[in-house]
């Protein structure tokens, strides 16, 4: 088991108090909560941040996501339990968290169009990089 290498949360609360200022923005804004839960559980799975699996995994339990969404979450591409606006969305939780492989190219960006108005699209894009620096910053700091 790892240690905590520094308590950053308190270290730099200054910074810390706005990152989760805009999680709650995010969490009240006009984007379906499941969509954004299932969002960071794929960021933190990829980034292999095994508080924030506990923290999401839990929270879409509280929603009544069905257990098998969760399950099939990291062969979402393979299974049938998504719909396409949750697949459009894992797709581009997995370009921009992958982001130096992918390029945030087209194929990924054009699906959101179909299933998301352009405000869900830009908190959408804002829910997967906050998610990917707090799996950073608790991975990087033993979380």
């Amino acid at each position: 088991m790892n240690t905590l290498r520094l308590p950053y949360y308190s270290l730099s609360s200054s910074v810390m108090e706005p990152m989760k200022a805009a999680l709650g923005a995010l969490e009240n804004g006009p984007l379906d909560n499941v969509i954004i839960e299932l969002a960071f559980l794929r960021v933190s799975q990829i980034n292999g941040c095994a508080y924030c699996l506990d923290m999401h995994s839990k929270a879409l339990r509280k929603m009544d996501v069905n257990q098998t969404k969760l399950d099939q979450l990291a062969g979402w591409q393979v299974s049938h339990a998504y719909s396409e606006r949750e697949r459009a969305a894992l797709a581009w939780s997995e370009s921009l968290t992958l982001i130096a492989a992918t390029g945030a190219p087209d194929s990924a960006f054009e699906p959101l169009k179909a299933h998301f108005s352009d405000v869900e699209i830009s908190e959408l894009t804002f829910a997967i990089g906050l998610m990917n620096a707090f799996n950073r910053l608790a991975v990087g700091m033993r979380q």
